[in-house]
């Protein structure tokens, strides 16, 4: 058997779920919680940057409220949110505090993550705190959202995470041992899926519904998380968050759970997430020349080779690229806005700062940020 991809990894996003950070659902245990600072803070004397994605604040709020059962109303889950993420921070940074490490807090929407001048906010702001040393704990920012409350999505925000700062392994903590081939309380044959590659579509069909009543995302959660993180090359490891010193043990080579492995590379999944997860504000019609040179001959474009500009955007988003047809053959960030396109459209790219009276860049999108449909 193969090692655990995290005893290699530089950079985690660490993600633990309800279960495993509050006494059933009736506000934070605390104990547990400084079980997982202490690991943390031992996976950094190791050199590894770990961001922490924890969930328990709707937990905590409904604890300290005095609410027993979860309630269905979103705006009184939006209130224990509130109420909770004080205690939840609180807490973890008193729990940090006694490793000398600081902490961080980081509220974000899936918004934020498609938005692409939020999306490069956000992984300087992420990046800047792993240098400095600080722990980011990162929660979704459920007193502004409302679907992310109504699915308990904490596990494609862990995705989305590893996907933005470029994490090489994301660790989803669950009160389970991992995927098993089918649900191990209905079926007494199911056995536990030690290692295969995540997306692969057999996946999800072995994952199963909602577990606990505190916690919200199943299996099939984290399964597709995997899936989602793969696109930036992360891996994944789904195991038992009650396993002793779980995080330094995979740190230290051993196989605990599921490793979910990811068979693309960084850039090609980069590629992959500006074509299907990003928002498309406008498109370029391309002449028969540069539809050649971009899906053939893996270049950029370059101002030269539009016939049209579509739509309205700004410089940074995210725009199709259409053949003469009018084929959507490729998805890329822009440098300029749609104003400025129209003007140096069928340009040489050596008049542009002449046209403009500047020059941002000498292509319209780059191939790097070009995504081929």
């Amino acid at each position: 058997m193969s090692e655990s991809v995290v005893a290699s990894a530089a950079r985690l996003v660490v993600k633990v779920g309800s279960s495993l950070v509050t006494n059933e659902g009736r506000g934070l245990d605390h104990q547990r919680l400084a079980q997982w600072a202490a690991q943390i803070a031992a996976l950094a004397k190791l050199g590894k940057e770990v961001v922490l994605v924890s969930s328990g604040a709707i937990a905590e709020g409904m604890q300290r409220l005095g609410w027993r059962k979860r309630p269905h109303a979103l705006n009184e889950l939006q209130a224990a949110a509130a109420v909770g993420q004080m205690g939840l921070v609180e807490a973890y940074e008193r729990c940090f505090r006694t490793h000398g490490l600081h902490t961080a807090q980081v509220l974000l929407t899936h918004a934020d993550l498609a938005d692409r001048e939020r999306y490069l906010n956000a992984r300087s702001t992420l990046r800047t705190l792993l240098s400095l040393k600080v722990i980011p704990i990162i929660n979704e920012n459920d007193t502004v959202t409302t679907d992310e409350i109504k699915f308990g999505d904490n596990d494609t925000l862990g995705a989305l995470v590893a996907n933005l700062i470029e994490a090489d392994v994301l660790v989803i903590l669950t009160d389970q041992p991992g995927l098993y081939t089918a649900d191990p309380r209905k079926d007494p044959g199911a056995t536990l899926v030690r290692e295969a590659i995540a997306g692969d579509p057999a996946l999800e069909a072995m994952a199963g519904g909602a577990g606990s009543a505190i916690g919200r995302g199943g299996m099939l959660t984290k399964v597709l998380a995997a899936k989602r993180a793969a696109r930036s090359g992360a891996h994944t490891v789904i195991a038992s968050g009650r396993e002793p010193d779980v995080l330094l043990r995979l740190a230290a080579g051993e196989m605990i759970g599921s490793q979910l492995v990811a068979r693309r590379t960084p850039l090609a999944a980069r590629r992959q997430w500006l074509a299907d997860h990003l928002q498309v504000k406008g498109a370029f019609r391309l002449d028969a020349g540069a539809t050649r040179a971009l899906t053939e001959q893996g270049k950029s474009l370059l101002p030269i080779g539009v016939t049209e500009v579509i739509g309205a955007f700004q410089r940074g988003e995210v725009v199709s690229c259409l053949d003469p047809e009018g084929r959507d053959i490729a998805r890329g960030l822009t440098n300029y806005s749609a104003e400025e396109a129209r003007r140096i459209m069928g340009r040489q790219t050596s008049q542009i700062e002449a046209i403009l009276g500047y020059i941002d860049e000498p292509e319209l999108i780059h191939r790097d940020n070009l995504a081929l449909l």
